[in-house]
């Protein structure tokens, strides 16, 4: 079944220059929520240029620690987007029921990859659009990335974390394997998307909105 972006994702960064660019972009989405998955300190090192639209902010900060770590401790993409799952459930139903209450939503996290990648899959997952269609939506991810910004992470990291193996998938990639691989090992540990949702508290009223909200018909 078809669905429709209710959900999406942007980098949290935009120039003086970009801003009115931005502005009108957004104004033409006509949103009325844009729900902020990063941590405090994201947030106060950059602060949203969002802020200025005349919508409601939800904050729901994903990650338990700093997302250095995840550079620090060299971990994979699998890893990261595991301890994501078994960590942030509630905080993933806070997203869902963001979505549910005002459309359109708008879900960005930094870079809009990993946080944003695996909240809007579970949510996709939990409304019913087939595994598929959510994987290839993941995967264009990487192929929107500017290749400067790319770039200029890249050495920056590498600077700080000369010997890390996942250094660039983490900063960079979103390959179809991993997200695939994720809703699998979410299916095999909870049965469902939905289910997992369930767990720390959507109900089924919930789930069946979520289905209206997302699906439509053609």
């Amino acid at each position: 079944m078809p669905w429709s972006h209710a959900t999406a994702c942007c980098s949290a960064r935009a120039t003086s220059r970009g801003w009115t660019l931005r502005e009108r972009a957004l104004a033409d989405l006509r949103l009325r929520r844009i729900i902020d998955l990063r941590a405090d300190e994201e947030v106060a090192r950059e602060p949203s240029l969002l802020d200025g639209i005349d919508v409601v902010t939800q904050r729901v900060p994903l990650f338990l620690g700093s997302v250095d770590s995840f550079f620090s401790d060299d971990i994979g993409l699998d890893e990261m987007y595991r301890r994501l799952v078994d960590d942030s459930s509630a905080g993933v139903v806070d997203v869902v029921r963001g979505i549910l209450a005002d459309q359109p939503v708008l879900v960005h996290c930094t870079v809009g990859k990993d946080r944003t990648g695996v909240t809007v899959a579970l949510t996709l997952a939990a409304a019913g659009v087939d595994a598929e269609s959510v994987v290839s939506d993941y995967a264009r991810t990487e192929v929107l990335l500017p290749e400067g910004r790319n770039r200029r992470i890249v050495e920056f990291l590498r600077a700080l974390h000369p010997e890390a193996v996942h250094l660039e998938d983490l900063a960079t990639r979103s390959p179809a394997p991993v997200m695939r691989a994720l809703l699998d090992d979410v299916v095999a540990r909870y049965g469902s998307a939905a289910d997992y949702l369930r767990a720390p508290g959507l109900d089924d009223d919930e789930a069946a909105e979520l289905r209206r909200v997302l699906l439509r018909e053609l």
